[in-house]
């Protein structure tokens, strides 16, 4: 049984939803995804712990108060604190899956106590990464932005699924999926999040040194069939480089928490459990 509310936090309100007993675990969604995204993998860990997931900021049911004003990722953690603050009783797991491990990485670094551990599957945070690297993959979010004004969706989402390694006609999933089909909800939550979350990664600056010296143990992550040389694997690969920690595997890509829900589930309570 779910149970749903909401939380008031400054310039928004906030959708939430909590499942399952035991730890708490908190996940922190990728792109667009809302509350509902992991509605497959949920049902798999909520056994073992009570998952809270949310819609961030500006998506799906979390209203702003100021609809056109972005948010950066240092207002994305404070969210998660207040969250963490107003469910959890001590600290808590987290799951972040791409965007939502940026914000994991900032939660650690900014308030320690309030994770025990982290998995950060593939962040797609360019300051884990050389300069110049970094500088090549912040002008190909802007670029990507550049072209959603020019030409929507159907014009980036191609080129989005290529700097993440996605192959969308791939046909590796686990069956009896949900479907998630491309709907008016959907697409307001990616027009939020190419405008003005892509803004938010292209801007933030993630304090390393405070990653590394987090007292919250930071598993770094990568999917199985996510390219070697792709921007968001490279990210985990940096991350794990920083800490000095092996670099996790998990099943599918980089959306293998929708694609494979049932051995991600798998995956992540050995993963939680190793941590401790």
């Amino acid at each position: 049984m779910s149970v749903t509310g909401t939380l008031a936090v400054p310039g928004a309100v906030l959708h939430h939803r909590t499942e399952g007993t035991g730890p708490l675990l908190l996940i922190a969604q990728s792109g667009e995804g809302d509350a509902d995204r992991t509605v497959d993998l949920v049902p798999h860990l909520a056994d073992a712990y009570t998952v809270l997931t949310y819609d961030r900021r500006g998506l799906s049911r979390s209203g702003l108060d100021h609809p056109e004003r972005g948010t950066s990722l240092a207002e994305h953690a404070d969210d998660v604190r207040r969250l963490l603050e107003a469910v959890a009783d001590g600290p808590a797991l987290m799951l972040g899956c791409s965007f939502g491990a940026v914000i994991g990485l900032h939660v650690a670094a900014r308030r320690p106590g309030l994770l025990r551990t982290l998995v950060a599957h593939e962040p797609v945070a360019p300051g884990l990464l050389a300069p110049a690297e970094a500088a090549r993959h912040r002008r190909e979010l802007v670029d990507l932005q550049e072209l959603y004004g020019r030409g929507g969706l159907s014009a980036v989402l191609p080129e989005m699924a290529r700097v993440l390694g996605i192959d969308p006609a791939a046909a590796d999933a686990e069956p009896g999926l949900t479907p998630q089909p491309l709907d008016a909800r959907r697409a307001a939550g990616f027009d939020r999040f190419v405008r003005h979350d892509f803004t938010a990664v292209v801007a933030d600056v993630l304090d390393l040194d405070a990653v590394r010296a987090s007292g919250t143990r930071i598993v770094p992550a990568v999917g199985r069939t996510t390219p070697p040389g792709v921007f968001d694997r490279r990210c985990a690969q940096a991350l794990g480089a920083l800490l000095g920690a092996p670099v996790a595997e998990l099943p599918g890509g980089h959306n293998g928490n929708t694609s494979h829900p049932r051995a991600w589930a798998a995956r992540l309570k050995e993963l939680f459990a190793q941590a401790g």
